[in-house]
């Protein structure tokens, strides 16, 4: 089932899975770069955000260096409005510290990207996607890849997201 929303109140949320990351010898897990299809599929993420989201208003990254490369690469596509964020709290984060992450967004912004890792990214998607596109539904609880990109929106204040949202789009673009 679709959901349909009021403009005026919608906040939309964008949780990027960070591209594929290499795993060199002796680098901590923190350092850890983006490996050669990573590099190609970031550049792409940005695109469909940018083909499918437009603008957004905040970008808050996690502090591991793949999920920064990810978001310079893919955010050459991307028109941000408000701000771009480093936020430590994302990495290694649990799904109800991301929920924490979520409701302090301030509510002037109407739409928010997360740039962040699994398995707490793809947690809380499932949590918060109480309805939306049975396809993109199906295809988002079957696996949450690298580069994936899920689209929730929901009516009221971002605490109000933070309860239940709807799946509007799942995708994983590929370079």
């Amino acid at each position: 089932m679709a959901c349909t929303r009021r403009a005026r109140d919608v906040r939309r949320l964008i949780l990027l899975r960070h591209a594929k990351s290499d795993y060199p010898p002796g680098v901590r897990d923190h350092d850890r770069p983006l490996n050669a299809r990573g590099r190609r599929d970031a550049p792409a993420a940005g695109a469909w955000l940018r083909d499918n989201v437009g603008e957004i208003d905040v970008v808050l990254v996690s502090s591991a260096a793949r999920a920064q490369q990810t978001w310079q690469l893919a955010g050459e596509s991307v028109r941000v409005v408000d701000e771009v964020c480093t936020e430590p709290r994302i990495y290694e984060a649990a799904t109800s510290t991301l929920l924490d992450v979520v409701r302090t967004i301030p509510d002037s912004a109407h739409s928010a990207l997360l740039v962040g890792h699994n398995p707490a990214l793809a947690d809380l998607a499932a949590r918060l996607a109480t309805d939306g596109d049975p396809e993109a539904l199906g295809r988002m609880a079957m696996k949450y890849p690298t580069s994936g990109i899920a689209v929730l929106e929901g009516d009221g204040s971002w605490a109000d997201l933070a309860r239940s949202a709807c799946l509007q789009a799942f995708a994983v673009p590929r370079g």
